[in-house]
């Protein structure tokens, strides 16, 4: 087993309930900085994780934390799309502007592709830092008291010193928190997306320039946009479309699309956007995936400070965010380093400055999504004639060039300060 920099022995167990990114990645970042972590996923095995999805992004503020896993960042290059740029189109066909992402490369890594690939190369860090990590793992409760917290897990009581849920929008851990079992609200707008071998369009006249070479392209019309890039020299294909939703809620990433219904909502669209849902071929992965949101909540953390939401179970993103998988790794760091800087005595206090930390940055991020959405989908194409870039995606410095790791060392002491002073006074 390969050995790995970890900080001292804290004392303090961890455990955590769900192995998607967030959950692995604040594993990761747990045993870094010294903590005892179990790591606990209802899946059989990783294959069931990984086999599905389709294009996942990390930008700076993600993807620098890779950097400090040996290894990762270069293994997810190889795999990743490799242009520094988007190229937006009319709707109706003509070419608008290209946004250049050139000048972000000093704020750190960008790292686009395939979720159960770039899944897989975080697991295998974690498998071979040699993390406690349980698969086949059905966690059914939360609970916890003033000196500890814990699961129901296969029917059996687990207990840690602090529990992390990472499990997604329905995390059971959101009940503890919340009092109560909140349910999901239709945002009014639903994904299809499609992932397949650019063999399949190689040696198509009108499409075969998309997969020569990478690409990273976008058509922007009447309350939808379409999104389309290769990868891996042209090797494989993506696309995705987010539409107004006229079906009933269903949250998941596997309900099956059909071509023939994509190709309504691009009715009249330019002829390159239809035939490249057309092109979809039959054993290509098409996926109709309702976009929910839940309310904002008021708190990310339990009554009495044992158990955290982290990733999706706290702040679920929009797709035009480009925030939520780097705002879940952001999450784990920075719970993993307060729990460090307090020490096994004060762990809740820990878990209350994660949360005074993350919160108002996480919604500031959260409300990228909605203003992107808007931007394109109510496009006034008579001022984007005269100013293209108005169109381009908003690429924020506060966001992007952000080291949440550094933040929160810099921070918690004075973060911790007041928080000590607030439970004075109470």
């Amino acid at each position: 087993m390969a050995s790995f920099p970890r900080r001292p022995s804290s004392g303090i167990k961890v455990i955590i309930v769900g192995a998607g990114f967030a959950g692995v990645a604040a594993a990761i970042e747990c045993d870094r900085k010294g903590h005892s972590v179990v790591l606990l996923e209802k899946a059989a095995n990783i294959e069931e994780i990984t086999r599905f999805g389709d294009i996942i992004s990390f930008d700076p503020n993600g993807a620098r934390n890779f950097e400090r896993w040996p290894g990762v960042i270069e293994a997810m290059q190889k795999i990743a799309r490799q242009t520094t740029w988007l190229d937006l189109y009319h709707w109706k066909g003509p070419f608008v502007t290209r946004q250049s992402f050139e000048g972000e490369k000093s704020w750190g890594p960008r790292i686009n592709g395939h979720r159960g690939e770039l899944y897989s190369i975080i697991h295998q860090h974690a498998v071979d830092r040699g993390l406690d990590m349980r698969m086949g793992q059905r966690v059914t409760d939360y609970f916890e008291d003033e000196e500890k917290a814990g699961v129901i897990v296969n029917g059996e009581e687990m207990v840690a010193d602090v529990v992390i849920a990472a499990e997604g929008v329905r995390s059971r851990g959101r009940k503890i928190v919340l009092g109560f079992d909140d349910k999901p609200k239709s945002s009014g707008y639903a994904v299809y997306r499609s992932w397949f071998s650019g063999d399949a369009i190689k040696d198509n006249p009108r499409l075969k320039h998309l997969v020569e070479g990478d690409s990273h392209c976008g058509w922007i019309g009447p309350d939808l946009h379409f999104l389309a890039s290769s990868l891996k020299n042209g090797k494989e294909f993506n696309w995705v479309f987010t539409h107004v939703d006229d079906g009933n809620i269903e949250e998941s990433w596997q309900f099956p699309g059909r071509v023939e219904d994509c190709l309504k909502y691009v009715e009249g669209w330019a002829p390159i956007v239809q035939e490249i849902v057309r092109s979809t071929p039959k054993d290509g992965r098409l996926i109709d995936h309702k976009l929910v949101f839940r309310d904002p909540l008021p708190t990310f953390i339990s009554p009495k400070t044992r158990i955290a939401l982290i990733g999706d179970a706290a702040h679920p993103f929009l797709p035009t965010s480009i925030q939520g998988a780097s705002q879940s790794i952001e999450d784990g760091v920075v719970l993993a380093a307060c729990l460090e800087m307090a020490g096994k005595r004060e762990t809740p206090l820990a878990v209350r400055a994660y949360e005074k930390i993350r919160y108002e940055r996480v919604h500031k991020a959260q409300a990228t999504g909605v203003k992107t959405r808007e931007k394109w989908h109510k496009a006034n194409w008579d001022e984007i004639a005269k100013t293209p870039e108005a169109i381009h995606l908003t690429r924020e410095a506060w966001l992007l060039n952000f080291d949440s790791e550094k933040d929160c060392y810099e921070r918690f002491e004075e973060v911790a300060k007041d928080l000590r002073g607030e439970r004075a006074r109470l």
